[in-house]
């Protein structure tokens, strides 16, 4: 398999892909949230983002091998942290997505939740996730990327 498109685009500055990939390598495969919850981070955000790109890669590379059913595929597109697909606790990081995608903070409310069900280093991890993956949506977003080949294409009637 060829490097990924973003990778390809992203390479024209190369400073600026070694820190992305570093950094992203780090969340993917070295930190300590759970990958399944990591997952839903990454795809709601991206799903957030409108970023059909890199929801598509995950959905196919990461999201089902977590063990993402297909109704939870769909519900980080079109599902709300209430739909009957999350537990509580995946609950709780769709409304951690939508909160910090919707004002970029995130309410005491929440922050009691979090704190109650991850350590203060698995916040600020599932900080830099959400935060990681808007960078990269709006890489794939401002670029234009067409799908990977492989990739999955959102849910029908959504489009970025």
């Amino acid at each position: 398999m060829s490097p990924l498109l973003l990778f390809r685009v992203v390479g024209h500055n190369r400073h600026i892909l070694d820190k992305f990939r570093s950094t992203g390598s780090y969340l993917l495969n070295f930190g300590t949230i759970d990958p399944i919850e990591r997952e839903i981070v990454i795809d709601r955000t991206c799903a957030r983002c409108g970023a059909e790109y890199e929801w598509g890669v995950h959905v196919v590379l990461y999201g089902r091998r977590v063990g993402l059913s297909e109704e939870q595929i769909g519900a980080t597109v079109l599902g709300t942290a209430d739909s009957p697909v999350w537990t509580e606790r995946h609950g709780i990081l769709i409304k951690l997505v939508d909160e910090l995608h919707g004002t970029a903070a995130v309410s005491d409310a929440l922050w009691a939740e979090l704190q109650a069900g991850w350590t203060a280093a698995q916040l600020v991890e599932l900080l830099a996730i959400v935060g990681q993956y808007h960078m990269v949506s709006y890489f794939t977003n401002v670029l234009r990327l067409p799908l990977e080949t492989y990739a999955e294409h959102f849910p029908a009637g959504v489009r970025p």
